[in-house]
């Protein structure tokens, strides 16, 4: 979990806190935004444009309730020709849980399909066990909803 931040789709990464605040991997990647989600989420450095949403990595905590503004700022992000780093405290769970939601809501893959291709860029990730059912009962209730609202603007 200290390897670095890992590219995950174009303009996507998926890193730990650590690599959130580390310059030199932030200017490689070309970093322009930041998506912070853990217990404690704040901006961090001045040059950056920061969503920060608080959620524990339980799996009772509704991470569902994010996916809308989420994806929003990492589409935001991709499509002014930015690059966002999607992070938690490890890189691991909470995470890898919005970047899924998000590959979800701008692709065709069913959530299983979109950890295991996670996993083939970060092999680290593994949301737990209530992220994961919420990820399915995303796609079985709302992610039809939510790809319209996305791209919604761009039709």
């Amino acid at each position: 979990m200290g390897n670095g931040m890992n590219k995950i789709i174009k303009g996507v990464y998926i890193g730990n806190f650590r690599d959130s605040k580390d310059e030199k991997q932030l200017t490689e990647n070309n970093i322009t935004h930041i998506l912070s989600i853990h217990d404690n989420a704040t901006p961090i450095l001045p040059n950056k444009e920061y969503l920060c949403l608080i959620a524990s990595d339980c799996p009772a905590q509704d991470l569902t309730q994010f996916f809308s503004q989420s994806n929003d700022f990492i589409h935001k992000a991709r499509s002014s020709g930015g690059n966002v780093v999607v992070h938690c405290l490890a890189g691991v769970s909470r995470s890898v849980t919005l970047v899924a939601a998000y590959i979800m809501t701008v692709t065709d893959l069913k959530w299983r399909d979109t950890l295991n291709s996670i996993r083939g860029a970060r092999s680290c990730a593994n949301p737990n066990f209530g992220f994961q059912r919420q990820l399915q009962k995303f796609q079985e209730e709302q992610l039809e909803d939510v790809s319209i609202y996305l791209f919604e603007p761009y039709l």
